[in-house]
């Protein structure tokens, strides 16, 4: 009988190649944030490797290498957390994203376990809210035999965004090295097409949860607002990429962002309200637990972990 990622992992050989740095063991992160009667939860689903040409390639080199030197960041090498958003309030069990699954990356794929740290299984998640539709936050939708996970979950997805992922002409108009992106969010979507409901800008999608247009990294990606009276927090999926470059320089165009122009203007435009209002934003792809404020600096913005 093979045995399953997540049950090496909790075995002896597993421990051992977690404790040894092994390339696959993934970059914890595990924050909270309380919201009056709301809990927000920041759960890891691993990490990830990838070139730094992915987002640093059409930036201005010259006006990079120093920032990328502030920050110690590699020009050569990404390895940025994946962080799972879980809301928990009125008995209901939120997701944002599901993280990547077994099938994307080695380093990534362990939302379960981080869900089991806390004594949730699948079955207890009542929603499901995706920001978009690449990857690392929705191929952890199916088990193994290619079923929904979340068996008791109702889904909810940005209509734009669901247009674009399952109509069967994206594949033929994304770019070639994402054209797995799409024959993958297009299968997986299609399991769950009986199970789920669309929103659109503005609306608030579940109680105290409300939807915030953030397009560019997809065609329809989605940041949602999360509010308990005067408190409130922003998921910014992956709006705002990264705790570095993406806020040292929000208006330059990231090579992450299949519409470079408009993912730079709803960096600038999340990051003037996540500052002015001193919202506290939970980034799939930032470091130190994923929760932090933002602060305007002489250019761009500075990130302030919560601690």
């Amino acid at each position: 009988m093979p045995i399953s990622r997540r049950d090496f992992l909790k075995s002896s050989g597993g421990a051992a190649l977690l404790a040894s740095g092994a390339v696959w063991a993934p970059q914890a992160a595990h924050a909270q944030l309380d919201l009056g009667d709301m809990r927000l939860d920041v759960l890891s689903d691993g990490s990830l490797r990838l070139p730094g040409s992915f987002i640093f390639d059409p930036m201005p080199q010259d006006e990079l290498a120093p920032v990328l030197e502030a920050y110690g960041q590699s020009p050569d090498l990404l390895t940025p957390p994946c962080n799972v958003t879980l809301l928990r309030h009125g008995g209901r069990n939120i997701l944002f994203d599901v993280g990547s699954g077994p099938d994307f990356a080695p380093t990534a794929g362990l939302l379960l376990d981080s869900l089991d740290t806390l004594g949730l299984a699948p079955e207890d998640i009542t929603d499901v809210v995706f920001t978009h539709g690449h990857p690392d936050h929705l191929w952890g939708l199916l088990d193994d035999f290619d079923d929904p996970l979340f068996t008791e979950a109702s889904y909810l997805i940005g209509k734009t965004e669901w247009d674009y992922w399952i109509d069967p002409n994206t594949v033929n108009r994304i770019s070639s090295d994402r054209v797995p992106f799409a024959v993958g969010a297009k299968r997986r979507l299609e399991a769950i097409e009986d199970n789920i409901e669309f929103f659109k800008d503005g609306e608030e999608i579940l109680p105290g949860v409300a939807a915030r247009a953030s397009f560019g990294h997809t065609p329809g990606h989605m940041a949602f607002e999360i509010r308990s009276g005067a408190q409130a927090a922003m998921v910014v999926g992956d709006a705002i990429g990264n705790d570095h470059v993406a806020l040292a320089r929000p208006n330059w165009i990231s090579g992450s962002d299949q519409d470079g122009e408009a993912g730079a203007a709803t960096r600038v435009s999340l990051l003037d309200q996540i500052a002015t209002e001193q919202m506290p934003m939970i980034g799939f792809h930032i470091t130190q637990g994923g929760i932090g404020r933002v602060e305007k600096a002489t250019e761009g913005y500075h990130f302030i972990a919560e601690t």
